[in-house]
């Protein structure tokens, strides 16, 4: 595992504005392998509803998916 180990950044949702959430992302080494951790941060439990009534849920699965085919892919 080489730097960065974490990113932080702002996340808007299109149709609720109002659930933006500040995101961090930390990556660590256990047992030769990384893991990622992902924590949201929301202004309101009214903006955590919102973003999980958009379906987030779901794309940040998907995202996650197409991470772990691009790590596939890179290793060969």
């Amino acid at each position: 595992l080489t730097r960065p180990t974490r990113l932080v950044f702002t996340q808007r949702f299109e149709p609720v504005p109002e659930a933006e959430a500040v995101v961090t992302v930390i990556f660590e080494e256990r047992g030769g392998f990384t893991t990622l951790e992902a924590r949201e941060r929301y202004p309101s439990k009214e903006a955590l509803d919102g973003a999980l009534a958009s379906g987030m849920e779901k794309g940040m699965r998907e995202a996650l998916d197409q991470l772990d085919e691009l790590v596939a892919s890179i290793r060969g």
